[in-house]
């Protein structure tokens, strides 16, 4: 294979600028307005949770707390949205990802809800937005364990930290929709794509696509703007804490608004009127609709 080759078998990904510190007003000029994403690399050094926060210390706080649980199977028409596929002690399953490779994720858990001693390990930043204080949602993977790929519904501006090991994400803006295959009525793109090494054999319309990648350390800030779809793989078995504030974008607000009242209950009443053939006509859809731009 010829170095040209083995090129054009990778996705477009430029690197995500990274600073070691950065003024909220060099923020909000240089990233929040012109929405672009950055990885700030030394933002927290001074909060408690960037000396404590670690799988153990977790264990300690949390493990007799019983977690919601997902892995990478594919949506089935019985779930209901953001529904666990399995649930375990915190205890038990940090044990778990410390002993070996697995599938299973801890996603959005309002952890600080459970657990208020972590409230004092950090402060809200100032990054010149007002964060929502009520929704600091905690994230944790196995090795090798993965996102699929995805935006968030309420299409938010949101600072991903990482604590323990190694993260790797990949993240796409808005205008790449029509590369993604997208499945329509859903935040996501076929789950059946294999992100971090893709077949573009199947899948021929990632090639024109443009994103961004990274790799996060502990105690590493990641600056995603509103709407940007994101991939996550575990590197390391890790944990994030993400905090979120509302989108600004006229636009992007009322999609958010559009997703969470009309969206996300259509999706629903489908799933319960069409069964598992509402799944399949969306993911068909997804490849339909995505090869018209080839």
């Amino acid at each position: 294979m010829t170095p040209n080759t083995k090129l054009a078998l990778t996705l477009n990904l430029q690197d995500i600028p990274r600073v070691k510190h950065i003024t909220k007003a060099d923020f909000l000029e240089q990233y929040f307005i012109p929405q672009k994403p950055v990885v700030i690399e030394h933002f927290i050094d001074d909060w408690p949770a960037y000396s404590k926060w670690n799988l153990e210390y977790m264990k300690q706080v949390g493990g007799d707390i019983t977690v919601p649980l997902y892995d990478d199977r594919p949506v089935d028409f019985k779930d209901g949205f953001n529904e666990p596929h399995a649930k375990m002690k915190l205890a038990e399953y940090i044990d778990l990802l410390k002993r070996e490779p697995t599938k299973f994720r801890i996603f959005l858990w309002n952890a600080l809800k459970e657990i208020p001693a972590l409230q004092k390990d950090f402060t809200f930043p100032d990054f010149g937005l007002r964060l929502l204080k009520g929704v600091p949602m905690l994230f944790f993977g196995g090795e090798n364990s993965h996102t699929f790929m995805h935006y968030d519904i309420d299409l938010a501006n949101i600072f991903h930290f990482h604590f323990e090991g190694k993260k790797q994400c990949i993240l796409f803006d808005q205008k790449q929709n029509d590369f993604l295959y997208k499945v329509p009525h859903s935040l996501i793109s076929r789950e059946d794509i294999d992100f971090n090494n893709p077949d573009f054999a199947k899948w021929p319309a990632l090639k024109k696509a443009k994103g961004y990648k990274t790799e996060l350390n502990h105690g590493e800030v990641l600056y995603m703007p509103e709407g940007y779809w994101h991939y996550m793989r575990y590197i390391t078995p890790g944990f994030s804490m993400s905090l979120r504030a509302i989108a600004r974008n006229p636009k992007n607000l009322g999609q958010a608004l559009y997703n969470l009242f009309i969206m996300r209950n259509y999706d629903n009443l489908m799933r319960r009127i069409k069964g598992q053939n509402w799944i399949d006509w969306k993911n068909e859809q997804a490849i339909l609709r995505t090869n018209k731009h080839l």
